[in-house]
């Protein structure tokens, strides 16, 4: 896998240069057809990202969120969401990250997150020690002992849930200790690190979660979908939780039921 982080890396090290230019000068957004925000630093950095791994790997598929697949049925498959937390970058706000994510038969196997303005990287994989570098320290490793009524719990937003759904997360959140909303991906990057213990979320898309669950599981923690799945590609429907270690999990996957 060694090939594939220093790839990785040269990648997101483009890409970063490609997005700090536009961060807090005003960068216009427009609206996708699902109404979510896109701007020009989301698709400048994807085709920096693309450049580079195809160039490194001309052989594997490519999922990206700004443009179509690239034979996305190859064996590896780099899975790229260039800006995850557009809101969050269009308002100057530094929990926005970059994810890119390499699948193995529409598995994720290796993972990163990387946020390009506090120069945080937090990446992992199997036979990938989980790794974290820049911004201000911490120890990859998530909290092994905590229970759910003590736990952190986080998520992006409510409107990402359904009515349902919410019946369902109520349950969860109502039994963790403490509640915080907002953070996008960089929450499983805090994960990781042992600062917060779960997260549950629903309408995810494949380059949402495909780099997720690698870090997350590399420093010690779980992640499935809602039913205790692991993910892949054209199963995972958008739900995923991702938990700090096992038995929190089983507690989580409980309270959804």
């Amino acid at each position: 896998m060694l090939a594939w982080v220093a790839a990785a890396e040269a990648a997101l090290e483009a890409s970063g240069a490609a997005i700090r230019p536009y961060f807090r000068t005003g960068t216009l957004a427009d609206d996708k057809s699902d109404e979510s925000p896109v701007t020009v630093a989301d698709r400048k950095a994807e085709q920096v990202l693309r450049a580079a791994l195809l160039a490194a790997f001309p052989d594997c598929g490519i999922i990206g969120e700004e443009f179509p697949p690239h034979r996305p049925d190859q064996k590896y498959t780099w899975v790229i969401d260039p800006i995850d937390g557009t809101r969050a970058f269009i308002t100057g706000r530094t929990t926005f990250c970059t994810l890119l994510g390499l699948l193995e038969y529409g598995v994720p196997v290796l993972g990163f997150i990387d946020q390009p303005i506090t120069r945080e990287r937090f990446w992992g994989g199997r036979g990938v020690p989980a790794s974290f570098t820049g911004g201000f320290g911490g120890k990859m490793g998530t909290r092994q002992n905590v229970t759910l009524a003590g736990a952190e719990f986080s998520a992006t937003a409510p409107e990402m849930f359904t009515p349902a759904q919410m019946a369902r997360l109520d349950r969860l959140k109502g039994a963790a200790k403490r509640v915080y909303w907002g953070g996008d991906a960089y929450s499983y990057g805090l994960l990781a690190l042992g600062q917060i213990d779960v997260v549950a979320e629903c309408s995810l898309k494949p380059w949402d979660w495909a780099a997720l669950a690698p870090v997350v599981e590399a420093a010690g923690g779980v992640v499935t979908d809602w039913q205790g799945r692991k993910l892949k590609l054209g199963v995972t429907e958008g739900d995923v939780v991702a938990t700090a270690n096992a038995a929190l999990h089983a507690e989580a996957l409980a309270a959804l039921g």
